[in-house]
């Protein structure tokens, strides 16, 4: 079963786009830009190696831990200065992409 079109104009840039508009773009949901604060895996992979403990003091770029995913391991560095809060993963376990492995504060 198809659902109707309906179109929407979009203005850019001063320039108007005629776009299809589906109730898959209508219920979608607004992006959230990633925190700082609550370090989350980008892909599933398995810890390797965590360099860090709960109250560790750490710079912008420093190593956190290590996520092998593909046969690569990743190194999972710091975005900011800050104090380890938590560390929510340990070595060995398997991790889902999205799933929060260290927070910050």
């Amino acid at each position: 079963m198809s659902e109707p079109e309906t179109f929407k104009t979009l203005v850019v840039d001063d320039t108007a786009y005629e776009t299809r508009y589906t109730t898959k773009f209508a219920s979608r949901r607004a992006y959230q830009g990633e925190s700082t604060r609550e370090l989350a895996a980008r892909i599933p992979g398995l810890i390797q190696r965590v360099h860090v403990h709960g109250g560790d003091r750490v710079k912008r770029g420093d190593p956190l831990l290590v996520l092998e995913a593909m046969k690569m391991a990743n190194d999972v560095v710091t975005p900011c200065d800050g104090v380890v809060r938590a560390i929510r993963c340990e070595v060995g376990q398997m991790v889902a992409k999205g799933q929060v492995l260290i927070e910050l504060e």
